[in-house]
This record gives C-alpha cells, structure tokens and sequence, in this order.
C-alpha cells in the first residue's frame, strides 16, 4: 500500500502548504466527529461505487485510507484540506482494489459500481477503472474540473466546502461542476 499521492501540481488545492512560504497549517486530530464523518463518507463511496460485489466494507476502506494517511508526510491547512487529502486516499484504496481485482493473475473480474450525479438518467453502474481513465483524461484537460470531481464524488464535499479547499468562489466551482459531469458522463457514454 503506498503512502498518500499528495505531490503539489499547479491546480492542485489538497497539496500541502508551503511552510517555508509562511503558510499556516493546523492539526487534525482523529476525533469521534472526524471518525463519524470519513465512515460516513466511505459507506456513502462503498454503496455507490462498490457495493455488493465490493471486497472492502466501508470501515475497512476507512482504516486503509488512514494508515495511508498515518504514514504520510501530509500537513494540512484546514480541516476541508485533511478531508480533501482523506478523500483522496480513499478513492486511491478503491482504484488499488479494482485494479488487483481486474489483474489477469486474479481471475481478471470486473469491479462495477454506481456513478451518481452525472445526468438526468437514473443512476447506472460503470466500472470505477472506466471513470478513473476518464478522471485522468479530464485531469489532462482541466486539473480544476478533475480536483472538483474528485473533491465533490469521493470526497463528499458540498460546493461552498469544494470552494473554501481551492480558494475560488462557490460560483465558479458550481460550473465547473456542471462541466465536469457533462465531460464524464460524455466518456463513460462510449
């Protein structure tokens, strides 16, 4: 399991802040509300993007998201930036297991989970290494829409928090919002 993925990138708000450059960062102290909050959250990624074929139950997929974040070098900003940083790592975790689970050397099955939120249709089922790939080709597009995403679907942040992490006003992440899905639902169509 490798340590949080939380190298700076230019569009990158969960990046660590510049201590040399004076910028504040605060502790986060895994509390009970923070503890209620990321099971909350890794039961909500487990129903929609796991669900019954999953192999991680929501308090595993809490556990392995921490010990990825115990045993980074992460310091956060705010208490927005640790669930942005958290929410990252979890949706590392459920890309690591789609990808084990889909490895030829492990019988090659297929991982499905549901994709919300990205349309007018009812909610359907895609593969979460499809929505990674198409993540990753927004990512190359538009690093904004693709920390939007991540920040809004595996993060489970509203708009206004979305705002607060990437230091841009409500408006602007809500259409960027609404571009994003329309990007992703376009690639998940094909």
């Amino acid at each position: 399991m490798d340590p949080v993925d939380d190298t700076p990138t230019p569009a990158d708000p969960a990046a660590a802040p510049d201590e040399a450059a004076g910028e504040p960062t605060v502790e986060v102290a895994f509390d009970d509300e923070i503890y209620r909050h990321l099971h909350a959250l890794a039961g909500r990624i487990h129903k929609e993007r796991g669900g019954v074929g999953s192999t991680i139950q929501p308090t595993a997929l809490l556990h392995e998201a921490w010990e990825k974040l115990a045993r980074s070098s992460s310091r956060y900003r705010s208490r927005a930036h640790f669930m942005a940083v958290a929410a990252r790592a979890m949706r590392q975790v459920m890309i690591s297991r789609a990808r084990a689970r889909n490895a030829n050397k492990r019988g090659g099955d297929w991982h499905r989970a549901t994709l919300t939120g990205l349309g007018e249709d009812a909610p359907r089922v895609v593969d979460v290494i499809d929505l990674d790939n198409a993540i990753r080709e927004l990512e190359a597009n538009d690093p904004r829409a693709a920390e939007v995403v991540m920040l809004r679907t595996f993060g489970g942040l509203t708009v206004d928090e979305v705002a607060e992490v990437t230091n841009t006003s409500a408006r602007t992440v809500a259409r960027t919002w609404r571009f994003a899905k329309s990007f992703l639902a376009d690639r998940l169509r094909s």
